[in-house]
C-alpha cells in the first residue's frame, strides 16, 4: 500500500493555495468539517477519509488547471485543509536509521 502521508507531503500545488490551506488548519474541526465535506453523517477513519479527499482534490486540481467554469476555489482549499489535517492523524512509519 502506498504511504498516504507521503503522497500528501509530495503534492505540488501553487504556493498561495497551500498557504491558504495551512492557515485554515488551526480552525479545522474533524467532526464538523469532514462530515460536511464528505456529505455523510459520520466521519470515516483518517485513511479512508484521506483516500476520498485525495481523489476529489485530483479532480479539483484538474478543473483548476483547465480553467473550468465549475471550478470552486473555496472547496479546493477546504479539501486541502482536510487532507493536511487527516494526514497528521495517520500513524507514521518507523524511520530508517
Amino acid at each position: 500500500m502506498t504511504d498516504l502521508f507521503e503522497l500528501v507531503s509530495n503534492l505540488r500545488r501553487p504556493r498561495l493555495l497551500i498557504r491558504a490551506a495551512r492557515f485554515g488548519l488551526r480552525d479545522y474541526n474533524r467532526n464538523r468539517d469532514l462530515r460536511r465535506l464528505m456529505r455523510q453523517p459520520t466521519v470515516p477513519s483518517p485513511e479512508s477519509a484521506l483516500e476520498r479527499l485525495m481523489a476529489e482534490e485530483t479532480l479539483l486540481e484538474t478543473s483548476r488547471r483547465e480553467g473550468a467554469a465549475h471550478y470552486n476555489l473555496m472547496r479546493h482549499i477546504e479539501v486541502l485543509i482536510a487532507m493536511m489535517a487527516e494526514a497528521r492523524l495517520l500513524p507514521r512509519p518507523p524511520s530508517m536509521g
